[in-house]
């Protein structure tokens, strides 16, 4: 079965762990009633997120976090169809910072913007290696 998997980065407005866990809740509930899986990789400088599953239910999901206020330049990085999942267990896989991933540095210096599709998938498969 093909799928859609989506990679995006943004920048958190006012990052704070009551706002993770509150985007963490409410994701967790409308992926798993539309058959989503992904990852999210929050810091205070950037949310980098993957989502798989049905192409309508993905994309829907990415046009309620494009509107969603506490995200400021959302950028597509990786748009593919697959027919594996990565999170296949995970409505929603959330994970601390990451000491191999772009330091705060980086992504000030224009990391996301440089990244290609491939490093954007790389670095959840990586951490999808890691939970195995």
């Amino acid at each position: 079965m093909t799928m859609t998997q989506l990679i995006y980065a943004s920048q958190p407005l006012g990052f704070d762990v009551s706002d993770l866990r509150g985007i963490l809740v409410t994701s967790r509930q409308r992926n798993e009633r539309d058959d989503v899986t992904g990852a999210l990789i929050c810091r205070a400088d950037i949310y980098l997120q993957l989502l798989e599953g049905p192409q309508e239910a993905v994309e829907a999901a990415f046009q309620r976090i494009s509107r969603d206020r506490r995200h400021v330049g959302v950028k597509v990085l990786s748009r593919r169809a697959v027919s594996e999942r990565l999170f296949p267990k995970w409505a929603m896989r959330d994970d601390p910072v990451q000491s191999w991933m772009w330091s705060q540095e980086e992504v000030n210096a224009g990391a996301v913007d440089r990244a290609t599709p491939d490093e954007a998938v790389a670095i959840f498969e990586r951490l999808a290696r890691e939970l195995a």
